[in-house]
């Protein structure tokens, strides 16, 4: 009979050291499994039958997390103009263009 794990009991780890240049990932999470088998091209190495898998990765695949990046009110007003213009199609991004230099704000 098999056993059906919490959500909670069902984790993903990422399991690596200084001295080995494998990466370890075991994981319960389907979309994970999906990304790493389809996406990535792996393979697992064990299945523990409650539909846990590890893999074998090459750790410099694995990035370290990174802080996010904090905009300062001119540069966030400088990418939401662009993204604006992005959007509006070509004719009409002509007179917001014309419009907004003119008055010196934005649209």
């Amino acid at each position: 009979m098999q056993r059906r794990l919490s959500n909670y009991e069902q984790e993903t780890i990422i399991n690596f050291n200084k001295a080995e240049v494998i990466a370890y990932i075991f994981t319960y999470d389907k979309t994970w499994q999906q990304h790493l088998e389809k996406r990535l091209g792996l393979k697992p190495t064990t299945d523990n039958g409650f539909g846990g898998r590890e893999y074998e990765i090459d750790k410099k695949r694995i990035r370290p997390p990174r802080a996010p990046v904090k905009l300062s009110a001119e540069a966030r007003a400088k990418l939401t103009d662009r993204l604006r213009q992005s959007r509006v199609p070509a004719s009409q991004n002509a007179k917001l263009q014309a419009k907004s230099e003119a008055t010196g704000q934005l649209p």
